[in-house]
């Protein structure tokens, strides 16, 4: 399993310096691959119909007829389909005996390539145990290499993530191409990675960065189709060819090919080893969706090769076929001193002057959302089945049906870590193909938490259907009976949602005894009710609660219990043609940690006060919008990948309601956004809770926030725009895939200033100055950027179709001096505040 054992790293920095052997032929190793996104344009069912079944049937044929062939599997999700939908019994004989061999070689080994960017580690080390199990109980192998060759931009987590899980050598590809272009020119593109500035020599770890070529095999040649050295072709959708003759085949290597060919590989051989510092230059020969007819591929290049070969001498290149062990060993014998890298990463990824790949990071928000909704779902499920087998080892709920719905969950969370899924840059049709994977196993694991919540010998308590909740006389429709459980490992005071469809309610605890609550009607809609209910749970606890609802006013403390109906109080819409003069009228919304001050000259937040130290900040949040290049004939466009702008944002609204339902639970501001100062719907909202302090004192320290956007117009990039008092210097701090934080001083550049100083957030960004820090704590993965000193924002939406959509995000918001107070969506975890409903 991996993430026990740390192995002895390659090419450490502890080698005398050797002789780069240039007087020697050039050692070139071949690494056939195929590259298979698990989705992107297409979903992971029809790649495996047109051609990722017979990549692995027909290169397990082709190997097993040459001693000398090799092929590297990378992307777990299609092999395992394949071995266990389409493989033969003499399939898996051979693949068995090619991996003994050493010839079938497993990279990295995850269900997936996973993104770096928008991430979390928990769903990196989980994709990684689910290919790294099969593995392991199929064929009794660990990968030990890495080929993150496709993900935009690098993150410094990941080198750490594989190292601890025993890896050797790590190889990655897309950096900035005017940083790839130094590093080439400084044969600096190996060196030691050390990616956790905590962990030292425990994680550092052996990096290779694929040169200007990347992984795919040059493709331009003169004599020759432009698929290159693919001589099987094009992969065809929707079905593959019944002829076997694919689009876009290479002439084959014949007599009068072979020298032509020959020249223009060993011509790309010897640009690549001018790049690094030994004469073993790493030939990756395949790209997207290749070796599907891998007899057409073999077959061409093996009587290539041998030219090659043959005239070595004249050459200066020797080929062989070869896996990245091979490889990474010969590197290894080169004793050579490599630099050392600090934990510093590799993003954002820019791949032309004007080509910034930040527009992902806010990519599809709601798949976004989804995905870490369906994690945290996983985590509190496994953790109460686990608690289930110890204390009812004979329990009703069987075991093996428990881990079916289990396993597909932990399926679907892996496979939407994938670099074209998670970062939102698939299409259409694959975005929901993640959403029903993800959205149906977490239906299953909701029928697995009700099995071991209310079958009998649950955990903690007699199931629901007890005479606590059912007693003559008492009419249960307008009864719901809600269960609570804390996947944390510590004590929690906080408060759930309940939506209820009536305006009054009191909840009682599992005893029958009144719980306290607030009744409001809801932000988000006319004809329902917020039920905000506080809640304390013990570490890896549940509780069960009874809702009484009615339509009625509520009279007498049996009916009304402990619950406190807020109402709210609108004020003026006000527009920004009017803000001649603020601050003149400002109102006051207080918990015991912070003094919120609203202008009512703006309907913004004016300012917040820490009032144990009684240290006042200025704080306005806005939405702000950048206009992008919708036009490729302009110029660059602003896509699902790349942001793209044409000049700086400009706000987004003319007018601003605000209502406030104070509360003794929370105290509610409800900040509507209108477009224009008539429209008669809203384009965006800011919804921020003030808690009381229940419990635990840090649940005092935190803001929450939910916003919500659209309908958006075409090719407009949205920002929440937090300005402050703090003098940052436009530094900004993220997380690094929720790991550790990342310090990203505001740079300068020749071209697209803007766009390249945006970067991931995780879980969490923040600024500071020498008093005070604000960190903004998230639900999903957003951008986010410094672009004047004291601001932090945060892109929202990007909507660059024909359709309009509306969205929903969050964030929590902390101000203390130099202690977390976040500003975040409902439902975003901070320590100790955390409940799965």
């Amino acid at each position: 399993m991996i993430l026990l054992t740390v192995s002895v790293f390659v090419c450490c920095c502890y080698y005398s310096h050797g002789v780069s052997g240039e007087d020697k032929p050039i050692q070139t190793f071949v690494i056939p691959h195929s590259h298979m996104d698990v989705g992107w344009v297409y979903t992971v069912q029809e790649s495996m119909h047109a051609y990722a079944a017979n990549v692995y049937s027909s290169v397990t044929e082709e190997l097993s007829k040459a001693k000398d062939r090799r092929f590297i599997s990378v992307e777990q999700e299609f092999f395992r389909l394949w071995w266990d939908t389409v493989a033969t019994n003499s399939h898996k004989r051979q693949v068995r005996q090619l991996v003994k061999e050493g010839r079938l070689e497993f990279i990295i080994g995850g269900q997936v390539m996973h993104d770096e960017a928008v991430t979390d580690l928990e769903d990196e080390i989980l994709q990684m145990t689910e290919g790294h199990g099969f593995l392991y109980e199929t064929f009794g192998v660990r990968p030990q290499f890495s080929w993150h060759v496709d993900p935009f931009g690098a993150s410094a987590t990941t080198p750490v993530l594989f190292a601890l899980a025993g890896f050797n050598a790590h190889l990655i590809s897309r950096i900035d191409y005017d940083l790839k272009d130094t590093m080439q020119k400084k044969q600096s593109l190996q060196f030691v990675w050390k990616g956790s500035p905590s962990l030292k020599e425990k994680q550092q770890i052996f990096t290779h960065i694929m040169d200007q070529f990347s992984y795919c095999t040059p493709s331009y040649l003169p004599f020759s189709n432009s698929s290159g050295f693919y001589w099987n072709g094009i992969a065809l959708f929707p079905n593959p060819p019944k002829d076997g003759v694919y689009p876009n085949m290479s002439l084959p290597v014949t007599k009068e090919t072979v020298h032509a060919y020959a020249q223009t590989m060993v011509d790309n051989i010897k640009k690549r080893a001018a790049w690094f510092r030994t004469n073993h230059v790493l030939w990756p020969w395949g790209c997207d969706k290749q070796f599907y007819n891998s007899s057409v591929q073999f077959n061409n290049m093996d009587p290539l090769m041998k030219y090659i070969n043959q005239n070595s001498n004249e050459f200066g290149v020797t080929v062989q076929y070869s896996t990245l062990s091979e490889y990474f060993q010969t590197i290894y014998q080169s004793d050579l001193v490599w630099e050392v890298r600090g934990s510093e990463d590799f993003l954002p990824y820019s791949t032309e002057p004007y080509q910034a790949w930040t527009g992902f990071y806010a990519s599809r928000n709601v798949l976004k959302g989804v995905a870490r909704q369906a994690s945290s779902l996983l985590h509190a499920a496994e953790t109460l089945f686990t608690r289930y087998r110890i204390s009812f080892p004979d329990g009703p709920v069987a075991p093996d049906w428990a881990l079916t719905k289990l396993r597909a969950l932990r399926w679907a969370v892996s496979e939407v870590q994938h670099h074209d899924g998670i970062t939102g840059t698939e299409s259409p049709k694959v975005a929901d193909m993640y959403l029903q994977h993800l959205t149906q196993a977490m239906m299953g694991v909701e029928e697995l938490f009700a099995a071991l919540i209310l079958l009998p010998h649950n955990i903690v308590v007699p199931s629901l259907l007890t005479s606590h909740y059912h007693r003559k006389g008492v009419h249960h429709t307008l009864e719901q009976h809600v269960i609570v459980y804390n996947p944390l490992a510590w004590n929690i005071t906080t408060i759930i949602n309940v939506t209820v469809t009536f305006m009054n309610a009191a909840v009682f605890d599992q005893d029958g005894r009144p719980v306290s609550a607030q009744i409001q009607r809801s932000a988000q809609s006319n004809v329902t009710y917020d039920l905000l209910v506080v809640v304390e749970l013990g570490g890896l606890q549940q509780r069960k609660y009874l809702i009484k609802l009615s339509d009625k006013s509520c009279s007498g403390r049996s009916r009304c219990g402990r619950t406190y109906s807020a109402k709210g109080v609108l004020f003026d819409r006000v527009r920004v043609q009017d803000w001649a003069k603020t601050g003149r009228r400002l109102l006051p919304v207080l918990s015991e940690c912070y003094k919120l001050m609203f202008d009512q000259d703006t309907n913004l937040l004016h300012s917040i006060t820490y009032l144990e130290e009684k240290r006042r900040v200025r704080v306005t949040q806005d939405f702000w919008e950048y206009h992008a290049n919708g036009d490729v004939k302009v110029g660059p466009i602003s896509d699902n990948y790349i942001f793209s702008t044409n000049g700086s944002a400009v706000r987004a609204y003319q007018a601003v309601e605000m209502e406030i339902v104070p509360g003794k639970i929370v105290s509610e501001i409800r900040q509507y956004f209108y477009r224009d100062e008539s429209d008669k719907d809203y384009a965006y909202s800011i919804t921020t809770r003030v808690p009381e302090c229940f419990g635990t004192r840090p649940r005092c320290h935190r803001l929450e926030q939910t916003y919500s956007l659209g309908p958006l117009p075409l090719n407009t990039e949205v920002v929440l725009r937090t300005s402050t008092a703090l003098n940052n210097n436009r530094t900004l701090f993220t997380d690094d895939n929720g790991y550790q934080m990342m310090k990203r001083p505001y740079r300068k550049f020749i071209n697209n200033t803007l766009a390249r100083n945006y970067f991931p957030m995780v879980r969490m960004a923040y600024i500071e100055d020498d008093l005070s820090r604000l960190v903004l704590v998230s639900d999903r993965a957003h951008g986010v950027s410094s672009q004047a000193s004291g601001q932090l924002e945060v892109q929202k939406h990007y909507e660059s179709t024909q359709s309009l959509v509306s969205a929903h995000a969050g964030t929590s918001f902390i101000f203390t001096p130099h202690r977390s107070c976040c500003i975040g969506d409902f439902g975003t975890t901070c320590p100790g505040t955390s409940a799965t409903t």
